[in-house]
């Protein structure tokens, strides 16, 4: 009896052993698996196209695992899934419909990134990356901003003022986000203007900054719109007899 007890002691030890090893494993398989993605927000140019990081970290296979893209603030968050060696988009949001793709020969290089077509200026937001397998899952948030070139702009001249100026107004529209608006002369030194408006349309932001400028050696002047990778700009030329 009593070697019958050493023995169900050594087999409950042993069980034991067994089930503290295979947690220990799958700790450690946790720790090695690791979902990295970019460390600042993604900058997209409206009607390009973009690809959005997301990849084990160990460069572990994902071809067997699920991989799902998600928008965080939306209500209808499908962007992209992937489950059972196929895409599952069914519950897509329907503005994604035929604009995105994985890299399935990626996947078993662990690269569940994202390539979104066609970039629209509804896309801009926070998505989720998540991957998972049986007993491990992993998420990243990327964050996208969208900028659409307005038109180019235009400056007109507007009319005189009392003191021999002349009133310029620079006009574009289209625009997101809102860009900045700079007023220069030939030498690149920035000049005040007077009124600055921007309206939020259905297409973008619209601009119209006035400026009024004085007969010069030069009277050559810039309307700059700027964002913040991005630049439109025009010029005008007064002739010095167009002075009061």
């Amino acid at each position: 009896m009593y070697y019958s007890v050493v023995m169900r002691r050594k087999e409950g030890m042993t069980f034991l052993c067994v089930t503290l090893i295979f947690f220990i494993f799958m700790d450690s398989q946790s720790e090695c698996l690791k979902v990295v993605g970019p460390g600042a927000p993604l900058l997209a140019v409206a009607g390009e196209d973009l690809i959005l990081p997301c990849s084990i970290q160990s460069k572990t296979s994902a071809v067997d695992m699920r991989v799902e893209w998600f928008r965080l603030d939306v209500g209808n968050s499908l962007v992209h899934l992937y489950k059972d060696h196929e895409d599952k988009n069914d519950g897509q949001i329907v503005s994604y419909k035929g604009r995105t793709a994985l890299f399935k020969e990626e996947l078993q290089k662990g690269n569940a990134s994202l390539k979104l077509s066609a970039v629209q200026v509804s896309d801009e937001g926070a998505y989720k990356c998540l991957v998972e397998a049986k007993s491990w899952y992993d998420d990243i948030t990327v964050n996208v901003n969208v900028e659409v070139l307005g038109t180019h702009p235009v400056i007109t001249m507007e009319g005189f003022d009392n003191s021999g100026g002349i009133n310029l107004a620079c006009a574009s529209r289209g625009w997101h986000p809102e860009p900045q608006v700079m007023w220069l002369d030939r030498e690149g030194v920035t000049l005040t203007a007077e009124d600055t408006e921007m309206d939020r349309e259905t297409e973008g932001f619209s601009v119209k900054s006035i400026i009024t400028v004085y007969d010069s050696d030069f009277n050559r002047f810039y309307c700059r719109l700027q964002q913040k990778h991005h630049m439109r700009e025009t010029d005008i030329i007064i002739s010095g007899n167009v002075f009061q």
